[in-house]
């Protein structure tokens, strides 16, 4: 039982297996939404360019139809004459054409993003075996594809239908039009057929999106030994061990450093040392230690202080008794109980002072502080 659990891929695949896939070039990605991007943006950038189309065209005309009996027997000006109608043809579709390869360019990263991979490029062995084309022909890929071109053959097919129905009558009709007008109304209806064949298609990719995202999902799904593999893999080397650490320290150091404008009083030693004292009233017994360190971070501690008027008080060797009993968050211990609260006592009468309620406190120099606490 326990090796089926193991070998069942019931678990979403990590970060790194997803990065490896994607160096792979294995990143999930819609045809029918490519597709129907194109067919949305043709008939758009054709809108766009109609003007340009219509004049290509009428210069076209004006040059086919202007040749004389001589000019159509001499060879050299009838290639003029080509290059000349394939450069106006050129030159009025440019708009659409670049429309239409930049959507083909960057629609698929819509889904997947960005992936370029020679890995994907280079020739694999499996693929030129019978029985794995076999699982291709017939795996739930290969169904769900057929199901999807059955499905756009059926709804392009209803749809170009209407189109046609709805304007037979004006095709039959439009060997009575002027030139110009046969033009436009052939951009009309261009512009229509793409535009009710773009509307299956969107309904299509709307399905397929979501599909693609879940059989991407699937695909690298690992089992619970892959994971167990990869966490050893991973923690287990020294980097990723100390960039894990480094990382822990950093958003600790940054977490005691937002604590340090809520303190009551930072003790110093007053450069080496500093440790940072908060005491709630009502909430614990003995003041907690929030924020401590040495040289850099007993500066930064300071600096931050003083930002937000935190009193400091020099007093090296509680600064260093505290510093070298008690971790962060903790409660002093008993031992100093009556040093801190000498500090607490000034602090609260320094802040009487600053508003005018009383005089100015003496500044405590002698704190009891145990020989065992001593450093």
């Amino acid at each position: 039982m326990a090796e089926n659990d193991s070998g069942e891929r019931s678990e979403k695949a990590t970060p790194r297996k997803l990065q490896k896939a994607k160096q792979r070039g294995q990143v999930p990605r819609s045809k029918e939404l490519t597709t129907a991007l194109v067919l949305i943006a043709s008939p758009l950038a054709l809108m766009m360019s109609s003007s340009e189309v219509a004049k290509g065209f009428d210069a076209i005309k004006q040059l086919t139809f202007s040749l004389s009996r001589s000019q159509v027997l001499d060879t050299q000006f009838m290639f003029y004459a080509l290059a000349e109608s394939i450069a106006s043809v050129f030159s009025a579709l440019i708009i659409f054409f670049l429309a239409v390869f930049l959507i083909s360019l960057f629609a698929p990263m819509l889904l997947g993003g960005m992936s370029v991979s020679a890995e994907a490029l280079a020739p694999k062995g499996n693929r030129m075996s019978p029985m794995s084309g076999f699982k291709r022909m017939f795996g739930t890929t290969a169904l769900m594809e057929l199901a999807k071109a059955v499905g756009k053959f059926s709804l392009i097919a209803v749809f170009a239908y209407m189109v046609i129905e709805s304007n037979i009558i004006q095709y039959f009709m439009l060997g009575r039009s002027t030139p110009e007008q046969e033009v436009v109304a052939a951009i009309d209806y261009i512009l229509a057929a793409l535009l009710m064949i773009a509307a299956p298609l969107i309904l299509i990719a709307l399905m397929d999106v979501p599909f693609q995202m879940w059989n991407h999902a699937k695909q690298l799904k690992m089992t619970k030994q892959e994971l167990k593999d990869e966490f050893k893999e991973t923690e287990g080397k020294p980097e990723v061990k100390g960039k894990i650490r480094q990382t822990q320290r950093e958003l600790a150091h940054r977490r005691m450093m937002e604590a340090v404008p809520d303190a009551d009083v930072v003790v110093t030693n007053p450069e080496h040392y500093s440790v940072a004292l908060k005491y709630e009233q009502f909430g614990n017994r003995a003041p907690v230690v929030v924020a401590k360190g040495v040289d850099q971070i007993a500066f930064n501690i300071r600096k931050v202080a003083k930002a937000h008027d935190v009193v400091i008080m020099e007093a090296p060797p509680l600064a260093r008794a505290l510093f070298h009993t008690t971790e962060l968050d903790q409660e002093i211990p008993q031992e100093l109980y009556l040093a801190v609260a000498q500090v607490l006592a000034y602090v609260m009468q320094l802040h009487e002072y600053k508003k005018g309620r009383a005089k100015r406190p003496k500044v405590v120099s002698d704190f009891p502080i145990p020989d065992s606490m001593k450093y």
